[in-house]
């Protein structure tokens, strides 16, 4: 901390004319290190030029990213600028904002301070670089044994760029990778703040602000709500046994169906397969002792939706209009194509190349997919989530709980995947939604009480997902940013 304020004090003391007129060799010697370092550095991955070029006890500096010594900066290079090739971050100096002030030594020519602002661009293979966000830097470059190597980083006042641009940006995106459009909503500390929908429904008719997407798998935190709020309310419990109210006939004779609970299928501990039809006799069963691992499955949902409509005598699109949709004026939100589905908003999908699939329309509820959905819908769930739900607190602490571990800083609660390891002790609740010509999320963190959704209706996303989350433009929040 001292070596920063030293740094800025000596920069505010700096006179005007103690600018290095940008003729002369030092300054065009310092431009030809800053492009050379970032060029093959930054923006090659040449790693051993990199480290030959910083000093031993490096400082960096970035206002979102925190301080950085020389270990901790060279393992974040390699993890996230290094680590893909096919879609990286590119720097880009703004050749006109350098300025270099030099540092003297009882006369003695030692360093140099510069100054400027630069770009940062994601860069694909054969395609043009997408402007992602701009920031003012200051270096301080010394000489040692006549080499100019980098000691201190500052990086800050990080900006998006402009609002056409950022505009002109995801519409090239989703142009490049085939994807017609993609929605985005924002929970700001509880709030829905934010809903942008960019691109076409089918490549021709703009998507209008209230597109109705397929959101496959994030039907799920719905049911999961639903199911909540049926034990909150005293009418189902957590840890009820289902089989008085549903046996499913393919696995009658297997007495391990007296084990599934709410609980063991929110959790995805069922020990059935995702889907039955992915077995070869396309029969229900199950694969390992319900409640000993995880194994995501959809069965396992559709399932608690059978047992729950037996038992209450009321279909999950009953129950899901008089706890949620009403309650909350979602509107638009669908199980299946009812009438009141406006298909002229729906956004249609479309595969890797960009070929349409052709709209397959259902008129069955499905507990784990298929919901139909806007931004905006799914926005005011999610904040609703973030607020607690109205249900008990107990009952909502139950549900961010690390119910089963996954993998390191991977856990499942009930009906949510548990992401840990951020800053500031933060986590993180996700799911995800995958069907051809569909790719969804919904994330939120507890702690500040902001969330993200992300709507798409095309397949070739990866790309898309990428900027959208490593990218402030699009108000990803310090969570995301800060997890990269």
């Amino acid at each position: 901390m001292i070596r920063i304020v030293t740094l800025i004090f000596v920069l505010s003391i700096l006179r005007l004319d103690a600018q290095i007129d940008k003729n002369t060799s030092l300054f065009t010697d310092l431009k030809k290190e800053d492009s050379i370092f970032f060029e093959r550095g930054f923006n090659q991955c040449d790693l051993n030029y990199l480290k030959s070029k910083v000093v031993n006890d490096l400082k960096f500096y970035h206002d979102q990213g925190g301080f950085q010594d020389k270990k901790t900066f060279f393992e974040n290079i390699e993890k996230y600028i290094c680590s893909n090739t096919e879609s990286k971050p590119i720097r880009k100096v703004d050749i006109k904002s350098l300025e270099v002030f030099p540092l003297y030594n009882d006369e003695q020519l030692y360093g140099v301070i510069q100054k400027g602002i630069h770009h940062f661009y994601l860069r694909q293979k054969d395609k043009e670089d997408l402007w992602t966000s701009t920031a003012k830097f200051t270096h301080v470059w010394v000489l040692e044994n006549e080499t100019w190597k980098l000691s201190e980083v500052l990086s800050y006042d990080h900006q998006k760029p402009i609002l056409e641009n950022n505009t002109q940006n995801i519409l090239q995106l989703l142009e490049q990778n085939h994807v017609p459009a993609v929605g985005l909503g924002i929970i700001e500390k509880g709030k829905l703040t934010k809903i942008a929908v960019y691109g076409t429904l089918d490549k021709k008719n703009i998507a209008p602000y209230n597109t109705i997407f397929k959101v496959a798998s994030l039907t799920k935190p719905i049911v999961t709500l639903i199911t909540l709020k049926l034990i909150d309310k005293g009418l189902l419990e957590l840890n009820e046994p289902l089989y008085k109210y549903w046996i499913d006939p393919d696995i009658k004779d297997d007495n391990r169906y007296l084990k599934l609970t709410p609980k063991i299928i929110l959790t995805h501990q069922t020990g059935f397969p995702n889907w039955r039809y992915l077995d070869k006799k396309n029969k229900l069963r199950f694969q390992f002792e319900p409640g000993t691992k995880y194994q995501y499955s959809g069965e396992g949902f559709e399932y608690l939706r059978i047992a729950i409509e037996k038992k209450l005598n009321k279909s999950i699109e009953q129950l899901a209009k008089e706890l949620l949709f009403n309650p909350l004026e979602m509107n638009d939100t669908f199980f299946w194509w009812e009438p009141n589905v406006e298909e002229s908003r729906y956004a249609q999908n479309f595969n890797m190349t960009g070929d349409k699939i052709e709209t397959d329309k259902y008129y069955e509820a499905n507990a784990a997919a298929n919901l139909l959905t806007t931004v905006e819908d799914y926005g005011k769930f999610l904040a609703y989530v973030i607020n607690g739900a109205e249900i008990s607190n107990e009952l909502f602490q139950e549900m961010i709980k690390q119910q089963i571990k996954l993998k390191e800083n991977d856990f499942f609660g009930l009906g949510w995947e548990i992401l840990t390891g951020f800053s500031n002790n933060e986590y993180a609740l996700l799911h995800t939604g995958k069907d051809p010509g569909v790719s969804t999320l919904a994330i939120w963190f507890p702690q500040s009480n902001n969330g993200y959704v992300i709507f798409l209706n095309g397949d070739n996303v990866n790309s898309v997902y990428e900027f959208l989350l490593s990218n402030k433009e699009f108000y990803f929040g310090e969570e995301l940013w800060n997890k990269r």
